[in-house]
C-alpha cells in the first residue's frame, strides 16, 4: 500500500467513525429532555464535526478522497441507542450508547497512532486531536457511571 493510500485509508476510518458520532450526538440532542445534556451533546457533536473537517482536509491535501459517510457499525449503534432509549430511561439510553461510540473513536485513534507507516505530519495531526477525543470519552464515561449510580 502506498503512503498516500495508507494515509487515506487510516484517516478515512477516523473520519467515518467521527461522522457516526456527530450524527448520533445531533440526533440525541433533539431526543433527550434534559437541557444540560442536550447542550453537552451539541458541544460534542461540534468536536466531531471539527475532527471530520480537519481530517478530510488532510486526506484531500494528499490527493485522496475524504470519506463522505459514516459506517454500518455506527448506523447500527445509533439504531440500538434509539431502541434502548425508547424502552427505558431515554437520557441514560443515549448516554450509554454515545459512550460506546466514544470508546470506538478513541480505540480507532489509538490504533492509527500505532501505525508506523504514517508520515510525521499525519501522526502529528492525529495526535493533536487525541486530547479532545479523550476528553469527550471521559465526559461520557463519567456521565454514564454517574447516571447508573443514581
Amino acid at each position: 500500500m502506498s503512503t498516500q493510500s495508507t494515509i487515506e485509508h487510516r484517516l478515512n476510518d477516523l473520519i467515518e467513525i467521527a461522522r457516526d458520532g456527530k450524527s448520533f450526538y445531533e440526533e440525541a440532542a433533539t431526543k433527550v429532555k434534559d437541557a444540560e445534556l442536550s447542550a453537552l451533546f451539541v458541544r460534542i457533536a461540534g468536536v466531531k464535526g471539527r475532527i471530520v473537517s480537519s481530517l478530510s482536509s488532510s486526506v484531500a491535501a494528499t490527493g485522496g478522497k475524504p470519506a463522505e459517510h459514516g459506517t454500518m457499525v455506527g448506523s447500527m449503534q445509533q439504531f440500538y441507542g434509539k431502541v434502548r432509549a425508547a424502552f427505558g430511561d431515554t437520557n441514560y439510553g443515549y448516554v450509554a450508547e454515545l459512550e460506546e461510540s466514544e470508546d470506538r473513536l478513541l480505540g480507532a485513534f489509538k490504533d492509527v497512532l500505532k501505525d508506523n507507516d504514517l508520515p510525521p505530519a499525519v501522526r502529528q495531526e492525529v495526535t493533536q486531536w487525541l486530547p479532545e477525543v479523550q476528553e469527550c470519552h471521559s465526559v461520557m464515561r463519567d456521565r454514564k457511571h454517574a447516571m447508573k449510580a443514581a
